[in-house]
């Protein structure tokens, strides 16, 4: 397994994290398999989406402050309730199938670690299961 962390800048974001996640499927040294990327916290993601228009992460962003706008009538009191929801509909893991000792995306694909409750340090883990 390979932990790092991620710091983020700004109290919702979604940042590149596709480098350091093919990182440590090289230092894996599996050439095929499946790549697991893992998030240990309740206030942010990951998710696998289009990096080559900026405006996406933007879009993605901005619907999920639709669905779930920062200030609402929420019952849990920390002031990060629509973090958790944000959180849960993007999901805590991403699972990217490994050949030829690299992660197999899409042409415009790329690993996000999208934080909701920021800006805060970060951890990410990577685990690459051989097949």
């Amino acid at each position: 397994m390979h932990e790092f962390s991620v710091r983020t800048k700004r109290r919702i974001e979604m940042i590149d994290i596709t480098s350091t996640v093919t990182d440590a499927v090289r230092e894996s040294g599996t050439e095929r398999g499946i790549a697991v990327v893992f998030v240990p916290h309740t206030t942010a993601a990951v998710t696998i989406n289009e990096n080559a228009d900026p405006d996406v992460p933007v879009d993605i962003l901005g619907k999920l402050a639709e669905l779930a706008p920062e200030r609402a009538a929420w019952r849990h009191v920390e002031g990060n309730s629509d973090a958790h929801v944000k959180s849960t509909l993007v999901g805590a893991s991403a699972t990217v199938i490994v050949e030829g000792g690299r992660l197999v995306l899409g042409t415009w694909q790329s690993v996000f670690f999208c934080e909701f409750d920021g800006p805060r340090s970060r951890r990410v883990y990577v685990t690459v299961i051989p097949a």
